[in-house]
């Protein structure tokens, strides 16, 4: 075979090899290209797709139910302008009945008894011969007994109603007496916000519900029964007789060691001095330190910052009546969603005479949904701060195990300060702010 035609065949060769793997590649650049497929909850979802989504319940979002005009109030504190001591002017609280329809006629009844009559047999007797009929709105079923004096209509309609616990409106176009279980209020509150919040807080606290408040005019509106009424009845009256109110400033903050160690409380001592450490109450859980306003929200961060990092979680205030108790809600006023979120900082303080001596006499309760986890009984006096150490973050985590380290812990800054309700006639400027000499002229007054 001569070398051209063996020449001739090797190409030949070559020539198919090549357009074999000329194919090869072809054939890969022609086959279809399909989008990347994702299948969630039996969806087929892909980059074009549109979402699906099931049905919900007509139910309020989470975001609309926890929407409320006096949270920005709550969870937020002006610690550059925050007075331990002020005073406001005593204010009277005022509550009215509303819903009471038309005035009943200007008629006379002359002695009556009844027993064990329900209140609308009781009334259908008095206004017997009258155009005047009793409609019940709903089932009412006590039964009184008692005698009504002569005298006024209305007078008469009233008792009775209180007496069976229930509540009247006259419809004078159709000559009517409603009855029904419950009834309609409006409080005309005073002009300080501090005593609005205790008084919410107070009748939230005696489980009155379906508060409406218009923070422009300062009016409460509320809707209850017999018992309802007594109990707000009772809470203004108490409100209006306390000479003093206690608000607490509060700071919660996470705390993250830079380091494999705890944070070194002790070091509180040299960094600001022993004398500015005035007390050091231990709990089950946690130690709470009685400080001076050395030891501020400005001056803790800084101590923190040298060994840890601080992330601020909640803040916020709340005031309560002298001798009563309330709480703040860490997740009301959270920063966001976090392990702490279901943790409440409970309060009782009573200011006055505490042994010879001016003092704020407290008690702090840190409780979850779980329980109690620690308390405080804090005797302090008035412008000292309260600093809660040593509560492990992994109280609050509910899982085997955690990327949080074991000595994370929450820190929480509490500052108390005292509101003087004072006469109108003995008010002097109320706008002075009571610091230094004026605040210790103004404690030895007392």
């Amino acid at each position: 075979m001569s070398i051209i035609t063996k020449y001739i065949k090797c190409m030949i060769g070559w020539t198919c090899v090549v357009s074999v793997l000329v194919g090869c590649v072809n054939s890969k650049q022609e086959e279809p290209q399909f989008d990347n497929v994702v299948v969630e909850d039996t969806l087929v979802i892909n980059e074009n797709s549109v979402p699906i989504f099931p049905k919900m319940a007509a139910l309020t979002t989470d975001t609309a139910r926890r929407f409320a005009i006096d949270l920005p109030k709550r969870c937020s504190v002006d610690w550059n302008n925050q007075n331990v001591m002020s005073v406001v002017p005593e204010e009277k609280i005022e509550i009215v009945r509303l819903e009471m329809g038309d005035k009943l006629p200007d008629l006379k009844v002359s002695d009556y008894e009844f027993k064990q009559l329900t209140v609308k047999q009781a009334l259908d007797k008095l206004l017997d011969g009258t155009d005047i009929a009793v409609v019940e709105d709903e089932d009412l079923y006590e039964k009184i007994t008692g005698t009504i004096s002569s005298g006024a209509l209305n007078e008469a309609v009233e008792l009775m109603s209180k007496m069976g616990r229930v509540y009247y409106s006259y419809d004078e176009t159709h000559g009517e007496i409603h009855l029904k279980h419950r009834g309609k209020w409006l409080i005309k509150m005073p002009k300080n916000e501090s005593i609005i919040m205790a008084l919410l807080d107070a009748m939230r606290g005696a489980d009155v519900r379906n508060l409406l408040v218009d923070w422009e005019d300062k009016t409460l509106v509320f809707e209850g029964n017999y018992q309802t009424e007594r109990e707000v009845a009772k809470i203004i009256a108490d409100i209006s007789s306390k000479k003093y109110m206690i608000g607490w400033d509060v700071d919660v903050y996470r705390v993250y060691p830079r380091t494999d160690n705890p944070i070194v409380w002790m070091n509180l001592l040299p960094a600001f001095g022993e004398s500015n450490v005035h007390m050091s109450v231990p709990g089950v859980v946690g130690r709470a330190l009685v400080v001076s306003s050395e030891i501020n929200t400005k001056t803790l961060q800084e101590f923190l910052y040298q060994q840890a990092n601080v992330v601020l979680i909640s803040q916020g205030q709340f005031v309560i009546p002298n001798g009563w108790q309330s709480r703040f809600d860490i997740g009301q006023c959270g920063k966001e969603e976090r392990l702490e979120t279901d943790l409440v900082i409970g309060a009782k303080g009573t200011y006055g005479d505490f042994g010879g001596k001016k003092k704020i006499d407290a008690k702090i309760v840190l409780r979850t949904g779980a329980g109690e986890l620690t308390s405080f009984n804090i005797p302090s006096s008035v412008g000292d701060n309260y600093v809660i150490v040593g509560i492990p973050t992994h109280s609050f985590v509910t899982t085997p195990e955690t990327l949080i380290s074991p000595y994370a812990e929450l820190v929480v800054f509490m500052s108390p300060r005292v509101i003087s309700i004072v006469d109108a006639p003995k008010q002097v400027d109320m706008d002075a702010p009571l610091v230094g000499d004026a605040l210790r002229d103004f404690l030895s007054e007392e």
